[in-house]
């Protein structure tokens, strides 16, 4: 089935969300401590992620107007007034970090080439390996956030599977437009183009940055128009 692959995903962020939350009687200490620690992690991440770049100015590029349009959009308001939301339905005002653990989760899931790539197999050739080694990751990585983050990391697998559901299903139309060369070049930029989201949501994590890495995400689509034009015109 195409969707195999997103769904096992889903799943496992679900499960290791839930997992955390039975380590939640953690030290607030400790939890600073290990929050810090995976904030670092998810910067080298990012940094490994980043270096993958042929052409830097493709980055730097849709960085720039990607977070001139997400500042115009204001993006990251409106993912923090969805969190908002959430936590008010679900904590009925007691106090909780439902819609961090939601934002910071689903930047951290959606962002990447794993999904992309992983999505466009199982789309077109049902393979479902790379989505069955990112739901790994993921329900590990979900694991450990909601165990300092709570329960608003296990939401992030609602917009995690609208988007990589979306590329799954419309991956034959995806391919018929877009040559191989040109898609190959989109992966490679946007992997590295997502790395830097992916650092800057390790500082925020760490508490040495408060980067709004939500008004950065339209950076993604600039990086296929960028890509589009240099092979159409080249």
């Amino acid at each position: 089935m195409v969707l195999t692959g997103t769904l096992v995903n889903t799943v496992l962020i679900i499960i290791g969300t839930l997992l955390g939350l039975m380590f939640h009687r953690i030290p607030e200490r400790m939890k600073e401590t290990v929050l810090q620690a995976i904030g670092l992690a998810v910067v080298v991440l990012g940094m490994q992620m980043g270096m993958k770049s042929t052409n830097f100015l493709i980055v730097i590029g849709s960085l720039v107007l990607g977070g001139a349009i997400g500042e115009w959009f204001r993006l990251d308001e409106k993912l923090d007034r969805m969190g908002a939301w959430l936590e008010r339905k679900i904590s009925r005002g007691r106090p909780s970090n439902i819609a961090e653990g939601f934002v910071t989760a689903t930047l951290i899931f959606v962002i990447g080439a794993m999904g992309v790539l992983g999505a466009l197999d199982g789309g077109l050739r049902q393979d479902h390996d790379v989505l069955y080694t990112k739901g790994l990751i993921d329900g590990f990585t979900a694991l450990v956030l909601s165990s300092t983050l709570g329960i608003g990391v296990m939401f992030s697998a609602i917009p995690v599977f609208l988007y990589q559901g979306a590329i799954a299903l419309s991956a034959v139309a995806i391919t018929k437009f877009i040559p191989d060369a040109a898609l190959q070049e989109f992966i490679l930029e946007m992997t590295a183009t997502g790395g830097v989201m992916i650092a800057a949501i390790g500082l925020n994590l760490a508490g040495i940055t408060k980067i709004r890495v939500a008004n950065l995400l339209p950076g993604i689509v600039i990086v296929a128009v960028i890509v589009t034009g240099i092979h159409l015109f080249s």
